[in-house]
C-alpha cells in the first residue's frame, strides 16, 4: 500500500470497527487494502440474510465520509480509468447450512449449475459498467461466459481449495460490480440457490 489514501483508510478502519463493535455485529467489518493504490477493498461478514446488504451499505456511508472529510472523492465504479488493471468488484462469497455440513461439495455445485443457468439475468442486475471489468482479463471471467472453478480467480464463481478439499463450505460470486446494489445481489444468489427450479 502506498502514502495515497493511507490516513483516510486508517480513519475508515477506526470508526468501522467502533460502529461494528457498538451495533454488536457478529463480525466487525473489515477494512484491506488492494494490490495497489488503484482498487481498495473492504469486506463485510459473515453476516446472515439481510444483514450482509445493511453492512455493505453502512460501510459505504462510512467510506464517503471518510473520504469527504479529508476532500477526496471515492468511486465504486467497477472500472473509472480505462487500462490494464483489475477493476474493482464485489465478491460476494456465499453458503448456506447444508454447503457447510458433510456432503455439501455436492450441493455447492449444484447451485453453481443453477447460476449458470440463470447468468445473463444475474449479470444484468450486477452493476452498472460491469462489461468494462469483466473482459476474460485481469482475473475476471468474460461477461458473456459462465464458467467455475477451484482457485480460479479468471472464474464466474470460484470454490477455493478449502472448500473442495474439505467436501463443504462456501463458494465466491465473482461477477457482481463496485457499484452493485447488494439488496440485489444477495436476493437473487438466494432465489436461484434455494428457490428456483430449471
Amino acid at each position: 500500500m502506498g502514502r495515497i489514501g493511507r490516513k483516510q483508510f486508517d480513519d475508515s478502519a477506526v470508526r468501522t470497527l467502533r460502529l461494528a463493535v457498538s451495533n454488536n455485529f457478529e463480525e466487525a467489518v473489515t477494512l484491506v487494502c488492494g494490490l495497489r493504490v488503484d482498487p481498495w477493498e473492504f469486506q463485510v461478514g459473515p453476516s446472515v440474510g439481510i444483514s450482509a446488504a445493511d453492512e455493505v451499505w453502512i460501510a459505504r456511508y462510512i467510506l464517503e465520509r471518510i473520504t469527504e472529510i479529508a476532500g477526496v472523492v471515492v468511486s465504486f465504479d467497477p472500472k473509472p480509468i480505462p487500462g490494464d488493471w483489475n477493476g474493482a468488484g464485489a465478491h460476494t462469497n456465499y453458503s448456506t447450512k447444508s454447503m457447510r455440513e458433510e456432503g455439501g461439495y455436492e450441493i455447492i455445485k449444484k447451485a453453481i449449475d443453477k447460476l449458470g443457468l440463470r447468468h445473463k439475468e444475474h449479470i444484468s442486475a450486477y452493476g452498472e459498467g460491469n462489461e468494462r471489468r469483466l473482459t476474460g482479463h485481469h482475473e475476471t471471467a468474460d461477461i458473456n461466459t459462465f464458467k467455475w472453478g477451484v482457485a480460479n480467480r479468471g472464474a464466474s464463481i470460484r470454490v477455493g481449495r478449502d472448500t473442495e478439499k474439505e467436501g463443504k463450505g462456501y463458494f465466491e460470486d465473482r461477477r457482481p460490480a463496485s457499484n452493485m446494489d447488494p439488496y440485489t445481489v444477495t436476493s437473487m444468489i438466494a432465489e436461484t440457490t434455494l428457490l428456483w427450479n430449471p
